[in-house]
């Protein structure tokens, strides 16, 4: 065989270029790529530290309502010491609570306090046998009522048709009020101390009033004997009812209760 003789006739090539070539370019590759792959996680670990400030934050955030809720504690208790000491009584309550249910207990000898009688409420009634001439005289009585007892009256109707006094059935017949607890006994003293004293040649309240079970009722023939109506204003004299329930079983005790609470009784030896 014959030896091909062309690759002679090539230039000849440096010996160190190839060798230079080589290594300069697997050591530019490498590198960059090193830089290119550290930069996210260089990235990566930036981003991780605001994620830990995020929660050391939140942490901080979330005690300090719970600081404020515990301070909130303390004025509720002010609050309610302060609704404790201004409790309002009525003087006549008052008196009943402290002096008379003491006094019932040992003239009566009851075994226990909770037998002591009370006033449990108090029913004021005014009639209006005129409202069926007059629509006006229902809007006179209802003012009556609400300035002497200070509560709106309930307009009563007639519970059946009579045609001897010219009634129908349902037609507006009279008001009443029936009062409870601290109105009950600002309107008892008003009516005991103030309001009986000024009627005209009163001489005390008769016995008769009883109904047998400790409950008490009187008439009144004036609505002017109490100081809330002025005269000027009102457009007749009206007469009222009250009648007074206790928690008595016997007109003894009803008699004995309402006797110490100051109602001007008929002294029995006069009646």
């Amino acid at each position: 065989m014959q030896r091909d003789n062309r690759l002679n006739k090539l230039p000849p090539v440096p010996r160190g270029a190839a060798e230079e070539e080589t290594p300069l370019e697997n050591s530019e590759k490498p590198a960059s790529q090193d830089v290119e792959s550290k930069k996210p996680a260089a990235k990566k670990a930036a981003v991780k530290k605001p994620a830990a400030k995020k929660a050391v934050a939140k942490k901080a955030v979330a005690k300090k309502p719970a600081a404020k809720k515990a301070v909130a504690k303390k004025p509720a208790a002010k609050k309610n010491e302060g609704t404790v000491s201004s409790v309002y009584r009525p003087r006549l309550y008052t008196q009943y609570k402290d002096e008379i249910m003491g006094l019932l207990v040992k003239e009566l000898g009851y075994g226990n306090i909770m037998e002591v009688p009370s006033i449990t409420k108090i029913v004021v009634n005014i009639g209006a046998g005129e409202a069926k001439e007059e629509a006006r005289a229902l809007e006179g009585i209802q003012k009556d009522l609400t300035d002497i007892v200070g509560q709106k009256p309930v307009v009563t109707r007639a519970k059946k048709a009579i045609a001897g006094f010219k009634i129908r059935e349902n037609q507006p017949i009279g008001a009443a009020v029936t009062l409870r607890g601290n109105r009950m006994w600002e309107f008892l003293d008003r009516l005991m101390n103030i309001a009986l004293p000024r009627t005209r040649d009163f001489r005390g309240l008769s016995l008769k009033g009883f109904d047998g079970r400790g409950d008490y009722t009187l008439g009144l023939t004036e609505q002017i004997i109490f100081p809330e109506i002025d005269f000027n204003r009102i457009d007749r004299i009206r007469g009222l009812q009250v009648s007074i329930v206790t928690s008595a079983s016997t007109d003894q005790e009803g008699y004995k209760l309402l006797e110490l609470l100051g109602m001007p009784f008929v002294k029995q030896g006069e009646v």
